[in-house]
This record gives structure tokens, sequence and C-alpha cells, in this order.
């Protein structure tokens, strides 16, 4: 699933859960969006360490930094679940 695909559906389980439809939800969607976002997360960090040129490295780190405030929205999202159920 690529990385807009994979904020799209936070997206819509955080409006889901905003309007009250959060039994709707699937955890275990929410683990997948969670294990891909961890799996680019270390693709990144092995991508950054790789490049040689700073441009690329700059850029990387940035998507890097999405990455990882997406995984804390999902963290995030996991916890709610929990509380509701």
């Amino acid at each position: 699933m690529a990385l807009k695909r994979t904020i799209a559906r936070l997206n819509d389980y955080s409006d889901r859960l905003e309007r009250g439809k959060a039994n709707k939800i699937k955890l275990r969607h929410v683990e997948r969006v969670i294990d891909k976002l961890r799996l680019r997360d270390k693709s990144l960090r092995k991508e950054i360490e790789a490049a040689s040129k700073p441009g690329r490295r700059k850029r990387l780190t940035l998507k890097r930094k999405a990455v990882q405030v997406q995984l804390t929205r999902a963290k995030w999202l996991r916890k709610e679940i929990r509380k509701q159920r």
C-alpha cells in the first residue's frame, strides 16, 4: 500500500472515530496500517544511511518524519478504539 493510501485510510479511520463509528473500525486493520508504517520507516532509515547526496538525504529525512507522525496518529487511534470496546 502506498504511503498516500495508508495516510488516507488512517484519515478515514480518524473521521469515523470522530463521528462515533469506531465500532465499525476493525482493530486488525489499524494494526496492519501500523505494521506498514513501521516497515516504511525502517526502509527509509536504510535509504537515508545509504544516500550519498545531501539533497536526497534531506528529502528522505522529511519523508521519514511524515511517516513517524502518521505512526504516532495510528498508535493513538488504536488506543482510542481499544478504549471504546
